[in-house]
């Protein structure tokens, strides 16, 4: 009987990882697929309006927002249908959650757009009860797509049988896409006048010179840009996990080593970006402190992907 017993163990640790179920995610991935698509064609409906229309909103073209949101848009949905990919089993709760993903940013679109044909601004605007509305409906939409992203963060931290490299990558992306959702927090109460509620800039009214396309202030803080670099790492993250896996012969252990140095390298500097802002600081106007506070943190992210190099070459 122990034999036997020890026979079938013995099958059964050999088995090897169990890989995506792609088939389970395959409806939320059909879900994101059609969403990113309508959302390419927002982003070119927001290019042409910005090249046609000479109207302006807080001192920037008007469709510039709607341009810049639509590709973050685009962006995120396509790499949420990758990542989908990575998640084992879960069906209905994935379908789910693509559902509310894609049902939340269209309220954030729809709210964005109507508001610049109406002349005004979206964020922060409280300034009539219409206005006050369509903030408050962009705010429950954007706490959608937050929670349905930890979810699935979740998801994917559960996930086993992955390559090592592109689990890290995946993990830490969607960890600091969450992260630079929750910098946007600070804006809410940056400032109030009788129109608004809340603020981006530190230090002035929003609203002043700032610069190209992204607008981000030239001469004090600006709470977007830990917000963006965050939000961003969610693509740039697994990029780098699928450049080590194609063009390096680093095996997967030393690969999810240098994402874990890259993903605390990351938070540290969506940290510095957004203690910089909230000392009134532009990003391209730095003290001599927080050049040094950059300095280390380079000089970190140097050292770790070295010892984790080296220990790779003496094993």
């Amino acid at each position: 009987m122990t034999s036997i017993t020890s026979r079938l163990q013995g099958r059964i640790d050999a088995r090897p990882p169990r890989t995506p179920d792609r088939a389970a995610s395959a409806p939320a991935r059909t879900v994101l697929g059609v969403a990113t698509a309508v959302s390419a064609v927002t982003l070119l409906a927001s290019m042409v309006a910005l090249a046609l229309d000479a109207q302006e909103i807080g001192g920037e073209p008007a469709w510039v927002k709607p341009t810049k949101f639509a590709i973050a848009i685009t962006l995120y949905l396509l790499t949420l249908r990758w990542m989908l990919r990575a998640v084992h089993g879960h069906r209905r709760t994935l379908t789910v959650l693509a559902s509310v993903v894609v049902l939340a940013l269209a309220v954030e679109v729809v709210w964005i757009d109507v508001q610049v044909v109406r002349g005004t601004t979206s964020h922060f605007n409280t300034g009539a009860p219409f206005d006050a509305a369509a903030y408050a409906s962009g705010g429950v939409s954007v706490s959608a797509v937050f929670i349905a992203t930890i979810v699935i963060a979740v998801l994917a931290l559960r996930t086993r049988g992955l390559d090592l490299g592109v689990a890290a990558g995946i993990r830490w992306g969607l960890g600091l896409c969450v992260v630079g959702m929750v910098e946007a927090v600070p804006m809410l109460g940056n400032g109030f006048t009788s129109t608004t509620t809340g603020a981006h800039t530190v230090g002035a009214p929003d609203g002043g010179a700032g610069m190209p396309f992204t607008d981000w202030s030239l001469h004090h803080g600006d709470l977007r840009i830990a917000h963006f670099v965050g939000l961003h790492m969610i693509q740039a993250l697994p990029v780098l996990a699928w450049v080590l896996l194609r063009f390096t012969r680093l095996d997967e252990r030393t690969r999810r080593d240098l994402l874990r140095v890259a993903g605390g390298a990351a938070v540290a500097l969506v940290g510095l970006l957004w203690w910089q802002a909230e000392r009134g600081q532009a990003l391209l106007e730095p003290d001599a402190v927080t050049v040094a506070a950059a300095t280390a943190l380079v000089t970190a992210l140097g050292v770790g992907a070295a010892v984790v190099l080296r220990r790779t070459s003496v094993r």
